[in-house]
């Protein structure tokens, strides 16, 4: 079989095939003619749609309008008054630039201009087919502006024009498109409305985002809304717009995004923002988003797709890291009145008057009858509570860091026993760090503790207790850390010993936490000997106060005789006993007396906190469900911020459920 010819496709044949790349549905239309008037400075954008604008679509401006003298060209391929050579593209600032839109639209529709500019005495009219002009130019009555009328869309390209959706769906698309614009640009009226109907879009002229949002998508959203901010000057950013709390969630996601004030997409930035609420939301519904990001124009790739609907830019990770970011905060600082409905959760009860109660308001019990509410007694005990976990008390090494220590391993833990006699410290810096704790104590939160029913673990880290009829997830590791800083104070000079049957050589685990990635070192530091007889020096130098006031013993030879046993019932992961030594010698500041108890305090706190994968989750459970949250009930002061840092997140409101979380 013969080849066939090459042969030059007719210019007509290639510019239709290239605006049905631009031109793909009414919508896109409307999004060209629309950023044209934004270009022309316009205050009042009128979109009128017949057809679901498969027969006519009008948009009617107030902007500048075009010059007489370029209407003969203006639906010309590649004519624009945005650039004039490739490097402009690294500047651009405006909607338009490659000079495609009008004469695209003139290749699948019938194209009617009537403009006026400023200092014209009368309004100019003209109609366009295939990009050339049709006829000539007539002079005509008419207002400062542009109205654009595409009529017949797809009359020439019969299969498009077949695989579009019904008008209404079309319509819903157009409407879409210019809800987008009219939010990101409140400076601007727009109006939407179908031939011979009431318009469905109204938007005022110098407005505010968040009023267009509430005006456009709805009073639910508006109330619901949350600022968000970023300026950074590292990466050239700045990002602002609106996202809704984790009270409101929508079937289906409304994601509206400008980049350098252009709508785009970005799956990315929404697959990232889709995982931070999938937290908190159900599954199979999203949140409200609307995002304007502004970026050096140099760093942004604008001329990738012939919709403009996509575009690339330089630290896209960076950038969607810190976006990820800001969104967490906010959702965490505004989520402390988050509220569930009964109904949602029980079908068929009936909804609950449920009042909206934040962290830092009081929390007065509602007078309410005893069968209404879910039992939360202090008293509740579970069997296991008297039997402890059934698992070895022997230390053990963190098995990531690839070595195995015998002599950790081997290391019997003594039970201890609490001293009858109380010494009081009258150390002016201890008193000036507890009288801090003191001051900084949120009463609030510290409520919901002293009152709290724990209802279960999660994982290391976190847990669900219940105050009242609320409910909360609870970040344990922040939690118990802040609980044995305040316990090393307030016990200061009293606290027991946990013992190990075998003392351990702090020059062994000197040297393992060393060669742990954790710590940092590298051959430039000194040979790991050296360096671990340093540490042992100076923990042998420092060994009286740390057994005089916390019962961290250290034995003459250089062997750790003991550790402070902070909470009765839990004994810390001895995985991370090696770097909690490394760090006792580095980052405790012994000489300043405030300085070194404080610091001290902290980094053992730190290491009492941590959870390691080599301790047993049955040992843990037990161990956070009936050590540390009593503790946390009987002694922690919560600092302020744990009412905004997400370290107390109430998950669920439940007034009228009974005996829900009823527990044997």
């Amino acid at each position: 079989m013969d080849p066939s010819a090459i042969r030059k496709l007719d210019e007509v044949v290639v510019n239709r095939i290239a605006a049905g790349e631009i031109i793909q549905r009414p919508a896109n239309a409307v999004k060209e003619m629309i950023e044209n008037s934004l270009d022309a400075k316009s205050t009042s954008i009128q979109v009128v749609v017949k057809t679901g604008g498969l027969k006519s679509l009008q948009i009617q401006d107030n902007g500048t309008g075009i010059r007489r003298e370029d209407l003969e060209i203006v639906c010309e391929r590649f004519t624009t008054s945005k650039l004039q050579k490739f490097e402009d593209l690294s500047t651009i600032d405006t909607y338009g630039f490659r000079g495609e839109a009008l004469a695209s639209i003139s290749h699948v529709a019938h194209l009617t201009i009537v403009t006026k500019t400023r200092l014209e005495k009368c309004a100019f009219k003209a109609s366009y087919e295939d990009g050339k002009l049709k006829g000539d130019v007539k002079p005509c009555a008419g207002n400062q502006g542009t109205q654009i009328t595409v009529e017949d869309l797809f009359y020439n390209v019969p299969m498009r024009k077949q695989a579009l959706k019904a008008p209404n769906e079309e319509y819903q698309k157009i409407s879409d498109v210019i809800s987008k614009y009219a939010v990101h640009n409140p400076q601007t009226a727009f109006i939407l409305k179908k031939f011979g109907e009431n318009a469905s879009i109204r938007t005022q002229a110098k407005s505010t985002v968040e009023n267009n949002i509430k005006t456009i998508y709805g009073s639910s959203i508006g109330k619901a809304l949350m600022k968000l901010d970023i300026d950074d000057d590292i990466l050239q950013l700045k990002v602002s717009g609106f996202i809704t709390n984790v009270n409101f969630s929508l079937k289906k996601s409304l994601f509206v995004l400008f980049i350098n004030h252009r709508a785009v997409e970005s799956t990315n930035l929404k697959r990232a923002i889709d995982q931070v609420y999938s937290l908190y939301l159900v599954k199979g519904t999203s949140p409200f988003i609307y995002l304007s990001i502004e970026m050096n124009p140099a760093n942004v790739d604008v001329n990738v797709h012939p919709t403009k609907h996509e575009v690339h830019f330089l630290h896209e990770d960076e950038i969607i890291d810190k976006i990820k970011e800001a969104i967490e905060r906010i959702l965490l600082g505004g989520n402390a009145s988050r509220t569930f409905y009964t109904q949602a959760l029980l079908p068929g009860a009936s909804t609950p008057d449920v009042e909206t109660v934040k962290l830092n308001e009081s929390y007065d019990k509602p007078k309410q009858l005893e069968y209404k509410l879910v039992r939360t007694s202090h008293n509740d005990q579970k069997l296991e509570k008297f039997f402890g976990p059934n698992v070895s008390r022997n230390a053990s090494f963190n098995e990531s860091t690839g070595n195995t220590s015998s002599t950790i391993s081997s290391a019997t833990i003594v039970t201890p026993k609490r001293e009858k006699v109380f010494r009081d410290t009258k150390l002016t810096s201890v008193l000036n760090l507890r009288k801090s704790l003191e001051d900084d104590c949120d009463r609030n939160t510290r409520k919901i503790l002293s009152e709290l029913a724990f209802v279960g673990v999660i994982d290391r880290v976190q847990a669900l207790i219940q105050y009242d009829t609320r409910m909360f997830l609870t970040n344990t590791k922040v939690l118990c850390e802040e609980l044995c800083y305040q316990l090393l104070l307030f016990h200061f000079g009293n606290l027991t010993r946990i013992s190990f049957q075998k003392p351990l050589p702090l020059v062994e685990l000197a040297k393992l936490a060393l060669q742990s990635s954790e710590s940092g070192w590298t051959e430039e530091d000194g040979p790991v000997d050296e360096l671990a007889d340093r540490i042992v020096e100076i923990l042998l130098n420092k060994a009286p106060i740390m057994r005089e006031y916390f019962n961290l013993c250290i034995g003459e030879i250089g062997v750790l005789e003991s550790i402070p046993n902070i909470i009765d019932g839990y004994t810390p992961s001895m995985a991370h006993l090696p770097m909690y030594i490394l760090r006792l010698a580095t980052e405790v500041e012994w000489d300043d007396e405030q300085e070194c108890f404080r610091t001290f305090c902290r980094e053992t706190a730190q290491f009492y906190a941590k959870m390691a994968l080599t301790k047993e989750m049955t040992e843990c459970k037990w161990e956070v469900e009936h050590a540390v949250y009593p503790a946390i009930k009987q002694y922690l002061l919560p600092p302020k911020n744990f009412a905004k840092n997400g370290t107390l997140l109430q998950v669920a409101n439940l007034p009228d459920l009974y005996r829900v979380f009823e527990r044997c």
